[in-house]
């Protein structure tokens, strides 16, 4: 959670729960009375501050303005409560927006609550949007949401009224059912629920995890038997032998020598040669000629 409620002027971080001092110049007498009010009177000091040079005063004038305003950002952040987030972290997220609009704000365009309330607001919204959700959505489908959530609140406000239809919300947002089946499952997806949460139906204490399939090592042994299987078949009937021998009876290739009545040096290579036909057949690739002055299956020495 953020903790740094500097702004757009990093090098003057503003704290947010010092109080405005007795003996302070910055603000007019009139903010004595305002101190605990969500709207001061504080025309004076943002003309004040509009019209200083950076420099301590400014600070000065700058922070005793985020101060007595806060009270209006800590009153925004409670329109957030019981959403999954803590208040004192609303709080924090709200007074950073509220410096923000600090900073931002011109006294020639309108009162400084019509700028704080959308500007503070916003950054709350925003905190939801960027670190609340436990599975990231895109922000249409985050909007398709909320504009769900709000219409099954107001088509449900009297007692047992039922459950409204997606063609009934549809209906009362203008959206289209795609749209609303899409923001019905986003609702879904704002946190999740841990694998070892035992299920509520469960007698055994089982839990998610352990309804959740794993993969077969099998199957990818099944996917290489029948990608080697034609190349196999078209192997010579020794060379088949010998990876039959070799693979599936284990015979070491001194024994497959002996009985074969050749040396062990020639099963070596006939069983490189095979497996490398099989494997570039399996692959599709070309069968591999053996290299220009080297002996073959046969003991042949290819010309160069």
């Amino acid at each position: 959670m953020p903790s740094d409620l500097s702004t757009n002027r990093p090098d003057k971080p503003v704290s947010t729960e010092t109080a405005v001092r007795p003996d302070s110049s910055a603000l007019p007498a009139a903010h004595a009375k305002h101190s605990h009010d969500d709207a001061p009177d504080a025309a004076a000091a943002f003309a004040r501050l509009a019209e200083l040079e950076d420099g301590p005063e400014r600070d000065a004038v700058r922070d005793e303005l985020v101060t007595v305003w806060l009270p209006m950002a800590h009153r925004i952040a409670g329109r957030f409560r019981d959403r999954g987030e803590s208040v004192e972290d609303l709080r924090q997220v709200a007074a950073m927006g509220l410096v923000k609009a600090v900073d931002r704000y011109d006294p020639s365009r309108g009162a400084f609550e019509s700028y704080a309330v959308p500007t503070i607001t916003g950054e709350v919204k925003r905190h939801f949007r960027d670190r609340m959700w436990a599975l990231r959505v895109p922000r249409r489908v985050q909007e398709l949401r909320n504009k769900v959530r709000l219409a099954r609140r107001d088509l449900t406000l009297n007692p047992g009224s039922p459950e409204p239809t997606m063609a009934e919300i549809a209906a009362h947002t203008g959206l289209t059912e795609d749209e609303v089946g899409a923001g019905m499952e986003a609702m879904e997806s704002f946190s999740t629920l841990s694998l070892d949460a035992e299920l509520a139906s469960a007698e055994d204490n089982y839990s998610l995890a352990d309804t959740l399939g794993a993969v077969d090592s099998s199957y990818e042994l099944v996917v290489d038997r029948e990608a080697a299987r034609e190349g196999l078949r078209r192997l010579p009937e020794r060379e088949r032998a010998i990876l039959y021998m070799r693979f599936f009876e284990d015979m070491t290739q001194t024994r497959i020598a002996d009985v074969l009545g050749i040396s062990q040096m020639h099963v070596s290579r006939l069983i490189s040669r095979s497996c490398a036909r099989v494997r570039d057949e399996a692959m599709g690739g070309q069968q591999q000629q053996p290299p220009a002055g080297r002996p073959d299956a046969d003991g042949r020495t290819r010309a160069a």
